[in-house]
């Protein structure tokens, strides 16, 4: 009888995602890699590269997915410890027949998984599953593969800095103790301007704090050094390195959705007319200025696989989602580096004025809540967005179901849709005027209420 691998929440539409030693175990990662291998051999391919992060287990994760790999028949070279892009960057440096990285992302430290690419190409969705059903069939190509450390650290940082284009700044970094830390600290000592660095040491404990920077409570630390230091600006990273935060000389945050504001302002004026995408979440100012700057905006939905998909498909030069991932195929690849998208940030201010805290105030104003995430099962998630579409569509609810509903109102919108990365809803609503906002939230803990979901305090 064959064995059966991957707990039923685990293989996620764009990542495979666990509690380590409740819902992932290294078992898990042993029969990826034969899967994955299978996969890219029967694609022809011969080549893959492997990265991990700091989390604790990483380690014993990325050594059990080699030896899956190499089981049937790969070569596989082993960048180590970094960044989920320093990962993405190999697949294309190495020129490798895919990558995968072992990272648990922002989730909570006992929680690990791993982020792929077929190809040049993220893996996700249906990919994913038939990698389930192959490991799970037990039908795997057999061969003598090899297992090769190979240093592209130095490459990285090099290829980081080409498109910088040297404007001064007094920047405060926090890489949160994630992957991204080491490459950070070599960074900044080739950039003009002033730098500090903290929460540098790679800590699979976040000894710190979490290391999300879409939560603001994540940010104080940041803010209280920007203070005390004067800086200009202050940037945020997640646990591997993909996803970025900032906050202006005034301490104030800058979400992901005004940052990709910015950053449009800065690439549209050199590709008049291109497409920009952004997630469900982000602002309808952020939409609004696209046009207004005459460019393309584009709402799809939530997700960097999905993301980076859709850029392929319209060739968008730029994307961005509200948490803090960015996307530029605009002289890079198209993945979601967050030190790169950071130093590309810093050229955007530049040539808009040099002040983060003027863009900042000069952005559409908007009043509406942050992203709001609330505790809800893996299987249940799914369901009370299923059922809340139903009534909706019942009601004649003028909305958009590109991922979950985000539903238009007179006083503006509101969005509830599944995470697939945590057992969480996401929510968010944005009006007009504070009166409005109000009646939108009173709207949405009615619409969960329906559905026996009690809303968060903060909704």
């Amino acid at each position: 009888m064959t064995e059966h691998f991957f707990h039923s929440t685990v293989l996620r539409e764009y990542d495979v995602r666990g509690i380590v030693g409740e819902t992932l175990h290294s078992a898990d990662a042993f029969a990826l890699g034969r899967a994955f291998g299978t996969h890219v051999r029967r694609a022809g391919g011969s080549r893959v590269c492997v990265g991990y992060d700091g989390r604790v287990s990483s380690p014993e994760l990325s050594s059990r997915l080699m030896e899956g790999l190499a089981s049937t028949g790969l070569e596989v070279l082993n960048i180590g410890l970094g960044a989920t892009p320093m990962l993405y960057y190999g697949v294309f440096e190495l020129d490798t027949d895919g990558g995968i990285m072992v990272t648990g992302s922002h989730n909570p430290p006992n929680y690990n998984g791993f982020k792929m690419m077929l190809g040049k190409k993220p893996c996700f969705g249906d990919a994913i599953q038939a990698l389930g059903a192959t490991a799970n069939a037990g039908d795997f190509e057999v061969g003598e593969g090899s297992i090769e450390a190979v240093d592209i650290f130095d490459r990285y940082v090099e290829r980081l800095l080409r498109d910088y284009e040297g404007a001064s700044f007094n920047v405060a970094w926090d890489p949160a103790n994630g992957a991204a830390g080491p490459a950070i600290e070599a960074l900044v000592k080739r950039l003009p301007g002033e730098h500090i660095v903290i929460n540098a040491e790679v800590d699979g404990t976040f000894p710190n704090h979490h290391a999300d920077p879409t939560v603001e409570e994540n940010l104080e630390q940041l803010k209280d050094v920007v203070a005390e230091h004067g800086c200009d600006i202050g940037l945020s990273f997640d646990g591997d390195g993909d996803r970025i935060g900032a906050v202006d000389s005034k301490g104030r945050v800058v979400w992901g959705d005004q940052m990709l504001a910015i950053m449009a302002g800065d690439l549209l004026a050199e590709l008049p007319g291109a497409p920009i995408i952004a997630d469900v979440k982000a602002s309808q100012a952020l939409f609004d200025r696209i046009s207004e700057l005459g460019g393309e905006p584009v709402m799809w939905k939530t997700g960097h696989s999905l993301i980076k998909s859709k850029m392929v498909e319209l060739k968008a030069p730029l994307a961005g989602e509200m948490s803090g991932h960015i996307f530029y195929k605009h002289k890079f690849y198209g993945h979601d580096d967050a030190i790169y998208a950071g130093l590309r940030f810093l050229n955007a201010i530049a040539k808009q004025g040099g002040d983060l805290a003027a863009l900042k105030d000069g952005l559409p104003a908007a009043i509406n809540t942050p992203e709001l995430r609330f505790d809800c099962d893996e299987v249940r998630k799914f369901e009370v967005v299923k059922e809340v579409k139903a009534r909706l569509e019942a009601a004649g609810a003028n909305m958009s179901t590109v991922d979950g509903v985000r539903v238009q109102t007179d006083d503006g919108w509101w969005l509830l849709r599944a995470s697939n990365t945590q057992a969480v809803l996401v929510a968010r609503c944005e009006a007009s005027t504070e009166e409005g906002l109000v009646r939108l939230k009173k709207t949405l803990v009615a619409v969960l209420a329906e559905s026996g979901v009690e809303a968060p305090d903060n909704l």
